[in-house]
């Protein structure tokens, strides 16, 4: 380069730069509590599947504690059962609370 060459001039340019990330305000959680309850706790039902061999008293023996429950396990399930002594393996049963 020869002393006659001109270098450019930079000496007045500016530069900005500018985001496009939009500034948005956080939401404040800091107050929010949670609860869990469990149905299973309040109700106390649970359900069981009925297996070969089984009758209600002992299903109600094995579950609630008392073969004299069994009742209680018909009443439950008068929906699907039209006589205590003719469950069968496979059926779903709704079984009540402990009474305790």
């Amino acid at each position: 380069m020869s002393s006659t060459d001109k270098k450019a001039d930079f000496s007045g340019v500016t530069g900005t730069v500018t985001s496009t990330e939009q500034v948005v305000e956080k939401a404040d959680f800091s107050g929010v509590t949670s609860t869990v309850t469990s149905t299973e706790e309040i109700v106390g039902e649970q359900q069981y599947t009925v297996q070969s061999g089984d009758n209600l008293s002992k299903i109600a023996k094995n579950l609630l504690g008392d073969g004299n429950a069994w009742k209680r396990i018909f009443d439950a399930n008068r929906d699907v059962l039209d006589d205590p002594d003719k469950i069968r393996p496979g059926q779903t049963l709704k079984i009540p609370a402990r009474q305790g």
